[in-house]
């Protein structure tokens, strides 16, 4: 019988909670989280609102398979620590999902209240409930099972690695994860803005991660320090999951990429947030200075958001959202979308950079020539092809350009590792249930299998791969299947 008192026509009278938020005159002006998290009046408020469905289809829609009725119930009794506790049986990073998940296409895609309302705010809840039990000091970790002594290593500590880890760990395996880097998150800490997924949050799920007993290694990198092979011989791993993600960026292919000024995203994002740039000026700037500056980026994924808006908090003058298709078609969560217009991010959509112009000054950016664009029929993504407009090109004068038009794989590991099969842009093949790889006891996935998603995707391929993993080690080896 469930806890909450009101029938489900007053439920669905509740409106939906709205997330508390720094006003944006004065967040453009900090690198503070901009949403600033639920009250526990107000948490308990939205938990009223959820129908406890007989059939959740909210958990269907979820990658990981979070128990959303079961905790959300927690929540209306007002047992904020179970409600965490909960989660985390699924779901090792709570604190990060529950910020940058884009539950408008996972779980709360799937909430039956959707269909006549605003559906439940479950990433609201389940970050409440992760950030109330670090406040109180009570993690409520799943315990793990007996050792089996058996050794896997991970290699990239980004959200799949992470989530291998903490499910591998909790049935007993002993799990090392192998870093390049010389902090532990992965696309968490280098790719994500402070704004956005505070990189304290991150570290904090990570020395939970620690208290289950997963062990870190940094600076390790795979294909040059050790290989997956070495790994697997003298190393005397029983297996080896590979999440590197899809960190080698793409550029546009037009003249003038080359000049001083111009970024891939990736390289600006890494600067500002592993460099610590938003910590300007207690730590040198490792960004070309955008103060007073034109700043553009190209692109219109959450990672191009994250540039543009990185960029007026460094100071840029004006900010500019260059997109080749129209906002219908945009990427980018809705609510980054938001939060970015109102931080004052100038849209110029059906644009497309056709050059990258030099300034006075030699080998710097002085501007972008950019193209108008109309919407065709649509191609292989589902969305109407962008069409160059004949004699529509313009100046726009930048000092700097940031582009974030998709990535592709790292072939650093793939190349060092023999019979490991890739296909395009050197994405890894794998079994889209098992993520076992050409390579016996090899294991992959997250973005070096798909190619860039989303962090609860990774995540969720990261637990499908723990299961796979977990069978494979208390076979013995002998329920090894390569893909065809």
């Amino acid at each position: 019988m469930s806890a909450n008192p009101l029938k489900p026509k007053d439920r669905m009278k509740i409106p939906r909670q709205a997330m508390p938020e720094q006003h944006a005159a004065a967040r453009v002006a900090n690198f503070s989280e901009v949403n600033l998290g639920l009250d526990a009046e107000l948490a308990k408020q939205e938990a009223l609102r959820c129908l406890q469905c007989a059939k959740p289809t909210c958990i269907d829609t979820c990658p990981l398979g979070v128990k959303v009725r079961e905790f959300v119930e927690l929540i209306v009794l007002g047992d904020y620590l179970a409600a965490a506790a909960k989660i985390r049986e699924d779901n090792v990073l709570p604190a990060v999902t529950g910020r940058v998940c884009p539950q408008e296409e996972q779980c709360e895609g799937g909430c039956v209240m959707g269909k006549k309302v605003a559906p439940l705010a479950i990433g609201y809840l389940e970050r409440f409930v992760a950030d109330y039990e670090a406040r109180v000091g009570q993690v409520g970790l799943p315990p793990g099972a007996a050792p089996t002594g058996k050794r896997v290593a991970i290699v990239g500590s980004g959200p799949a690695g992470l989530s291998v880890a903490g499910d591998l760990v909790q049935r007993g395996h002993e799990v090392t994860v192998f870093e390049a880097l010389h902090e532990i998150g992965g696309v968490l800490i280098y790719g994500i803005p402070e704004f956005r997924l505070p990189k304290s949050i991150v570290k904090r799920e990570v020395e939970n991660l620690a208290r289950m007993g997963v062990a870190f290694e940094t600076d390790v990198v795979v294909g040059k320090t050790v290989t997956v092979d070495e790994l697997l011989g003298e190393e005397s791993y029983d297996a080896v999951f590979i999440g590197t993600g899809a960190g080698l960026p793409q550029f546009l292919g037009v003249p003038g990429e080359n000049l001083n000024g111009v970024y891939s995203a990736n390289e600006f994002l890494t600067r500002v947030n592993l460099m610590r740039a938003y910590r300007f000026p207690e730590y040198d700037e490792p960004v070309y200075d955008c103060r007073g500056k034109d700043v553009a980026v190209v692109g219109g994924g959450n990672t191009a958001l994250d540039g543009i808006r990185a960029a007026l908090r460094l100071g840029a003058r004006n900010a500019y959202l260059i997109y080749r298709r129209s906002d219908q078609e945009m990427p980018a969560r809705a609510e980054e979308v938001k939060h970015a217009r109102e931080e004052g991010v100038q849209f110029l959509t059906l644009t497309n950079p056709v050059a990258f112009l030099e300034a006075a000054e030699p080998g710097w950016l002085g501007a972008a020539r950019c193209q108008r664009m109309a919407l065709g029929e649509p191609d292989e993504s589902g969305r109407r092809r962008p069409l160059p407009i004949e004699g529509s090109e313009f100046v726009l004068r930048l000092s700097v350009a940031i582009v974030a038009v998709g990535t592709s794989a790292n072939p650093l590991v793939q190349s060092t590792t023999p019979d490991l099969r890739t296909r395009q842009r050197d994405y890894i093949e794998a079994d889209p249930e098992t993520l076992r790889t050409s390579k016996r006891g090899v294991f992959a996935g997250g973005d070096v299998v798909t190619g860039g998603a989303t962090v609860i995707l990774a995540m969720g391929a990261g637990r499908r791969a723990a299961r796979a993993i977990d069978d494979f080690l208390r076979a013995g080896g002998a329920s090894w299947k390569a893909i065809d």
